[in-house]
């Protein structure tokens, strides 16, 4: 297992990490299989989607804002229950198919990692499963 450190410098980030998994990926000499991106946190999470245009994730960040305002009238005392609510929402891995020594995303894709209660530092957790059959 391969752990990325991510450090975040605002409350809601969105993070590109594609071309850290990829150096993983290439380092270790994967030519095929996939690779799991886990994310160990609450308040924070990860998502494949567009990174041509700068305003998707704000656009994801608003909508998220909207949805799940900062001040809820939530219970829980630490006063971030809108970044448990986003990151359970978002989710905390993404499976993704590696092949030719490359991550399989479409064009226009990236895997990012989510803060919703920064800044911090966070880890990613990625592990890569070689297929032997498909290995170069």
């Amino acid at each position: 297992m391969l752990v990325i450190t991510i450090e975040s410098n605002k409350r809601t980030h969105f993070i590109d990490i594609t071309d850290r998994i990829q150096k993983q990926i290439t380092g270790a000499g994967i030519t095929s299989g996939f690779c799991i991106v886990f994310v160990p946190h609450t308040t924070a999470a990860v998502t494949i989607n567009e990174n041509a245009d700068p305003d998707v994730p704000r656009d994801m960040d608003s909508l998220l804002d909207g949805l799940i305002p900062w001040e809820g009238g939530y219970r829980h005392v630490e006063g971030n229950s809108a970044a448990h609510m986003k990151a359970s929402l978002v989710g905390a891995s993404e499976l993704v198919i590696i092949e030719k020594g490359r991550l399989v995303l479409g064009t226009w894709q990236s895997i990012f990692f989510c803060e919703f209660d920064g800044p911090r530092t966070r880890k990613v957790y990625v592990q890569i499963v070689s297929n032997p059959d498909r290995q170069s």
